[in-house]
């Protein structure tokens, strides 16, 4: 991995992670203000969409490697969460390699 491709998704992962936990907190607060529910319903809901969150945060992020970025950046972009400005600025080897479309 050439050191500008490392540069530039050091900074696409902060920014994903920003992103995800924005998102994650977005659907808390769904669930936790859903007054159809009863409170003891949206708290086990809470509970478990946090235990999932947590899981994918995990796939997603854990992990911090040259070795694993080319899969995490795979990951981050399938799920919408990188930066495109920040994805023109990669080499077009790496970009190409961490095309979510050439899975599908």
């Amino acid at each position: 991995m050439k050191e500008s491709d490392w540069k530039i998704f050091k900074k696409i992962k902060e920014k994903a992670l920003e992103s995800f936990c924005l998102q994650a907190f977005d659907r808390y607060s769904a669930v936790i203000n859903n007054e159809k529910e009863d409170a003891h319903d949206r708290y086990i809901t809470h509970y478990n969409l946090v235990r999932e969150k947590d899981k994918e945060l995990g796939r997603l992020f854990d992990g911090h490697s040259r070795s694993r970025a080319s899969m995490q950046l795979l990951l981050i972009r399938k799920n919408g969460l990188a930066d495109e400005e920040l994805l023109q600025q990669l080499s077009n080897e790496f970009f190409q390699e961490t095309d979510p479309e050439k899975l599908i």
